[in-house]
């Protein structure tokens, strides 16, 4: 089933490179990878979901939010999400995509009018799942091969959730406050969607973001801490969202990133953040 889903993605992917060579070079490295892992599962859980997360990949594609591309991805992510951690670890990254999706089309007019709007009308791209879902996959399969770390793994999940929440509000919303935004960098005043600009209500809405994503783990089970969940999912998602900005204002600016490896290496940073806040809390 992933090699199938994951041959599926790469025929999906607009390449230069012929599909006859990508795609069962990328299906059959997959299924090796997690050959090797040696972890097994009963193959009706395995079909439960594929099931479930085509079913949820299908809204998001019927409601303009993904294309093709991203509805496999977020399959191929649900079935190792869920097969590796559980169903719950699924339901809280897709909260992100549910928020990011619909907070892309709050005021959608007016950043489209002044430049800073999502192209494609927000639709998100495999790749827009990959940059900011990657850290979350290695850490969901990650808790499923070393149970022994279980507890650091959780919390640095909560983090890149919460960071990839809190960066996609803090845009989505701080680009529409009025007044100028300030560089990250120098403070100095810049215009709105800048990369590296940040305002209040951006940051707000970083926290915002990242405390639902540390409730909502509460709620469904994912930790048993209210006070700590929140405390630490809030900090990580906080401080990710502002590594963020910082690359954004530096590497990117400078060509040495693409906004998807800003994104890329800023929910593993949040993650990281996380995982050291639990360890010297506790």
């Amino acid at each position: 089933m992933i090699g199938a889903v994951t041959g599926s993605l790469f025929e999906s992917i607009p390449s230069e490179i012929d599909k006859n060579i990508s795609v069962p070079l990328g299906a059959g490295m997959t299924m090796w990878i997690f050959e090797e892992f040696r972890y097994w599962v009963p193959p009706e859980k395995m079909i439960v979901a594929l099931a479930f997360s085509f079913f949820l990949g299908i809204l998001a594609y019927r409601a303009k939010i993904a294309d093709v591309s991203a509805l496999l991805s977020a399959a191929l992510l649900g079935v190792l999400i869920i097969v590796f951690s559980g169903l719950s670890w699924f339901l809280l990254l897709l909260t992100f995509f549910i928020l990011g999706g619909g907070f892309t089309r709050y005021k959608y007019a007016y950043k489209e009018s002044i430049g800073i709007a999502q192209a494609k009308a927000g639709i998100r791209s495999y790749e827009n799942v990959f940059s900011n879902s990657t850290a979350a996959l290695a850490l969901a399969v990650a808790y499923g091969i070393f149970p022994e770390h279980s507890l650091p793994i959780l919390y640095a999940y909560m983090g890149t959730v919460a960071t990839a929440t809190g960066d996609t509000l803090a845009s989505e919303i701080g680009t529409t406050a009025k007044g100028k935004p300030r560089m990250i960098t120098t403070m100095k005043l810049s215009k709105p969607g800048a990369d590296g600009a940040v305002s209040l209500l951006g940051e707000l809405a970083a926290i915002f973001g990242s405390a639902v994503i540390g409730l909502l783990a509460y709620m469904l089970g994912v930790s048993d801490n209210l006070v700590l969940t929140v405390l630490i999912t809030t900090a990580g998602g906080f401080f990710g969202t502002n590594v963020d900005s910082f690359l954004g204002a530096t590497l990117q600016k400078r060509g040495m990133l693409s906004n998807s490896g800003v994104n890329f290496v800023a929910t593993f940073a949040g993650a990281g953040i996380s995982a050291c806040l639990y360890l010297i809390i506790t």
